[in-house]
């Protein structure tokens, strides 16, 4: 059962969203080389409770961090450890969620830590613009598939990246994960229609080979391309309005150098 959000339950998601986009203008300048991903985390969890929230993911179905830090050919679910020391380049996903007196949003973005290579830049832009497209159809009236299938037609039928199967987005609201899923491909004009007060996450995961992952690794948790292909994810949470979907978690950029000019 879907449920639609009250305009206070969506204040209460957007003041969450704040929080969470405050702390990746924070960690634009603090992810650089020299630091680990167990740094990352905590300088994360300081933020939030230092904002009078709390980390939603911390100790969500035994989860012990505040932050999933996935470096490279990491997809998502990547631990924060002090043995992961990050390195000119590295490429950084880094996604939590802020439950702000039990309002919650969940969001991702990408970091490098020093300069990106070409290739890296490109990626990351795909990923940006891949998400952006499925935003664009998440509107009154369409349907789950649309979103998914603007994503995938995007990256992988026309760029040839690989968009992740196993790891999708999702319903959320007084908790993490509700319905619907949302999957980033698919196929149009298929799965629930949205409705106007519906709360979702979009979060492509787009890998530079192919889409397959592997098995979470012995952490429980990480995982990784099975190709050894980088990965990157930006994830947005987004309500279905009658006026379009507006973003609770918006980075700006000036709206993202306006969807990376279309």
């Amino acid at each position: 059962m879907i449920a639609l959000k009250s305009p206070r339950e969506i204040d209460g998601m957007q003041a969450a969203g704040d929080i969470l986009v405050g702390l990746f203008h924070e960690l634009e300048d603090y992810i650089k080389p020299g630091i680990t991903t167990w740094d990352i985390d905590h300088f994360s969890y300081n933020y939030i409770v230092g904002h009078g929230a709390t980390p939603g993911e911390l100790n969500f179905e035994g989860y012990r961090y505040s932050t999933c830090v996935s470096v490279n050919d990491m997809i998502c679910h990547g631990c924060p450890s002090k043995d992961i020391v990050l390195h000119d380049g590295d490429l950084v996903k880094m996604d939590t969620v802020i439950d702000y007196h039990g309002y919650l949003s969940d969001a991702c973005h990408a970091f490098v830590a020093g300069t990106p290579s070409a290739e890296t830049q490109t990626l990351m832009d795909v990923t940006l613009k891949a998400l952006y497209k499925g935003i664009d159809q998440a509107v009154v009236g369409n349907r789950i598939g649309d979103i998914g299938f603007a994503i995938q037609d995007y990256a992988e039928n026309q760029l040839g990246y690989g968009v992740v199967r196993d790891y999708i987005g999702h319903g959320i609201g007084p908790t993490m994960h509700e319905d619907p899923d949302v999957p980033h491909y698919g196929r149009a004009g298929h799965g629930t229609r949205l409705k106007a007060g519906m709360t979702i996450t979009i979060e492509p995961m787009i890998n530079v080979g192919s889409y397959e992952c592997s098995a979470p690794a012995d952490d429980g948790w990480t995982i990784r391309t099975v190709d050894g292909s980088w990965s990157c994810q930006y994830e947005h949470t987004i309500v279905i309005t009658d006026d379009g979907p507006k973003i609770l978690t918006s980075f700006d950029h000036a709206l993202d150098a306006q969807y990376l000019l279309k």
